[in-house]
């Protein structure tokens, strides 16, 4: 049974007068409150035969993402369409962007007297589809574009609500409802009941996907480089999870989460699509997607601490490169790499989370090639209470040893190698009566059932702790599982 919110919202729509230039529009205009939408320039090279285009923003973001610091109102505008930009909840559930931006299409296709097209970032292509599937929006919508959309969930969501990185996610503000329900979990579940409503073919989709996500250091190069351990990704969001198994895929490029909603670099890709006659689908894939995670290549850990902190790792034989990379919520935190040999290093580089999921936390890294086996030591000392999460990314063959498998209501770990010997600890949060409670679990050959604690969302944490040909190794797996009233249980395996 799908939960609806009711609300109320007083919409007003802006009309801007008429400019020179199509990218002066929204500079200075009150945008960000809910339900407000907005209205560009009218091209003087309109046609009945293109649709008008309603542009939707995506997490923690508004209207204005596509015209400050982007080229996508203008080059719509130069290319003879009519547009329509719309606020919603930055940081609400995609029920509550739904049901708003469903009363809000009702009123744009009106406004313009004819069907419109979606364009939507991120997750404001989940909020879209269940606008038009669950709130009865799709006989407005010609068809729905979506640019780098979570449809299946987000990793670095289950990141921030996991045991780790629990401590400064919440700090940093980075846990709220919307990034809450975008854990691979309750997307499993979100997909289950939108995928089988009667809805959901009423409007054709497009998908796009990026792979870049930057330089050391960059913006989006922490959340991509966890996101590795998923397959290619644009920082944010996974190729794998951007696509509809019912969905046209229009292209994958070198884009990262920011750059794919840019005018200069997907608008081509997708503006005929804009058109009430549309190019033929030959070209087009419909894929299946494929769930799981590919490697488990990280080790986490994190929490909070006064005056001193240390962790420990373990590096096998064998690894080409480790990435060390230690976030935390203070600028002035300092830190002191001891390789097995007691050799320190203390440049570890520092940068500004600028628009992550850890916003605002500081990144103090080190990539290091061809790394000693054995145990390393970080010590933190920060002059006042701190949050931290470190993140150990190896690229080693022990990534490989070790499989998830999630049926029924039972989670199994198996060996990939004969040679792999392991041992795991589990931990589950999870919030009953809007309180965070936490449990570890006892497993026993690598198996263990998931406690009956009623519906709700569960963060998972499994710490291994495995030996392959007399060689140590450590690691962390994150993910989420649902549990509907009913007692069913949704994974992204």
């Amino acid at each position: 049974m799908v939960k609806k919110l009711g609300f109320l919202i007083v919409a007003l729509v802006l009309m801007f007068p008429t400019l020179s230039m199509a990218g002066d529009f929204g500079k200075d205009d009150p945008s960000g409150v809910p339900g407000q939408w907005y209205v560009g320039t009218t091209p003087s090279n309109s046609a009945p035969s293109k649709y008008p285009v309603l542009f939707v923003h995506g997490l923690n973001s508004s209207s204005n993402t596509w015209w400050n610091e982007n080229d996508m109102y203008d080059t719509a505008y130069q290319n003879g369409y009519e547009t329509a930009f719309i606020d919603l909840y930055p940081t609400k559930t995609m029920w509550d962007n739904g049901a708003l931006l469903a009363g809000k299409i009702h009123d744009i296709y009106h406004y313009f007297g004819e069907k419109v097209v979606i364009v939507a970032h991120s997750k404001g292509g989940v909020d879209t589809q269940s606008a038009l599937v669950h709130y009865g929006a799709y006989p407005y919508v010609a068809r729905v574009i979506t640019l780098s959309s979570p449809h299946n969930g987000s990793e670095l969501a289950d990141l921030a609500y996991s045991s780790w990185a629990g401590w400064l996610a919440g700090i940093l503000g980075s846990k709220n409802d919307a990034t809450y329900s975008l854990q691979t979990g309750y997307m499993s579940y979100f997909r289950e009941q939108t995928d089988t409503h009667t809805n959901v073919g009423r409007v054709p989709f497009y998908t796009v996907a990026g792979t870049k996500w930057g330089s050391f250091g960059s913006s989006l190069y922490w959340g991509g480089l966890y996101l590795s351990s998923y397959g290619r990704n644009d920082g944010a969001v996974t190729e794998n999870s951007s696509r509809l198994p019912y969905a046209s895929h229009l292209g994958t490029g070198s884009w990262n989460h920011s750059q794919i909603k840019e005018g200069n670099s997907t608008f081509d890709l997708f503006k005929n699509y804009l058109n009430e006659s549309v190019p033929s689908s030959a070209g087009l894939n419909a894929v299946e997607i494929e769930p799981g995670i590919e490697t488990a290549s990280s080790y986490i850990r994190g929490g909070e601490y006064s005056g001193t902190k240390q962790e420990l790792f373990t590096v096998e034989e064998g690894t080409e490169e480790i990435t060390i990379d230690w976030i935390s919520s203070h600028k002035g935190t300092s830190l002191i790499l001891i390789d097995p040999d007691g050799k320190e290093t203390h440049a570890l580089e520092s940068t500004t989370d600028e628009n992550g999921l850890f916003q605002g936390a500081f990144h103090h890294s080190l990539t290091i090639q061809l790394p000693k086996a054995g145990e390393w030591k970080v010590h933190a000392r920060s002059p006042e209470k701190e949050a931290y999460l470190m993140n150990v990314k190896y690229d080693s063959e022990f990534n490989d040893s070790v499989d998830v498998q999630i049926s029924s209501n039972s989670i199994k770990l198996t060996e990939k190698n004969s040679k792999v010997k392991f041992k795991t600890d589990i931990s589950i949060e999870y919030y009953q009566n809007g309180k965070l409670k936490k449990s570890k679990i006892k497993i026993k050959d690598h198996t263990f059932k998931l406690p009956e604690l009623g519906e709700g969302v569960y963060n998972l944490t499994v710490d291994v702790n495995g030996n392959k040909n007399n060689q140590k190794f450590k690691r962390t797996i994150l993910t989420s599982v649902y549990v509907d009233e009913k007692g069913q249980m949704y994974s992204q395996y």
